[in-house]
């Protein structure tokens, strides 16, 4: 996929964000930051502080337990959720005209559910991997690879 002069990209999980624009060209592409946010989420097991609630069948003698809230990952889904956000309130400033979104799959999914009209007019491609962790450089190769 190229990377257009000047196109935002967007690298995020459900934790960390960084917001790229590209100063090179199409060929030769530069990303550089322009801005990151990093959310503390700890593990689910540091969130919850009780086990889970049990109930007692209405006939019979068995008994089930309640589906455990998973407080980490309702955390990731905010955060993308605010991924989201951002990129409708960047696209009605028109602080870009294209725009890359790379996220993990669960990530992608979410964000698209809170993608404003105006961002899904400038979007020219998604990649559905893990990059936030990954140098700028590692980061161009796999966008263009994709």
């Amino acid at each position: 996929m190229q990377i257009p002069h000047d196109a935002a990209v967007l690298v995020c999980d459900g934790e960390k964000l960084l917001w790229l624009r590209n100063e090179g060209d199409a060929d030769y592409p530069n990303l550089e930051v322009e801005g990151k946010r990093k959310e503390d989420n700890p593990p689910d097991r540091e969130l919850t502080a009780n086990r889970r609630g049990r109930v007692q069948e209405s006939a019979g003698h068995g008994r089930s337990a309640y589906e455990e809230t998973d407080f980490h990952q309702l955390a990731e889904d905010r955060f993308a959720a605010d991924a989201a956000e951002m990129l409708k309130s960047r696209a009605l400033k028109n602080e870009y005209e294209k725009l890359i979104v790379v996220a993990p799959p669960r990530t992608l999914g979410e964000m698209r559910k809170h993608y404003h009209v105006e961002v899904e007019q400038r979007l020219i491609g998604e990649v559905d991997k893990e990059l936030t962790g990954h140098p700028l450089d590692e980061i161009e190769k796999i966008i263009k690879a994709s």
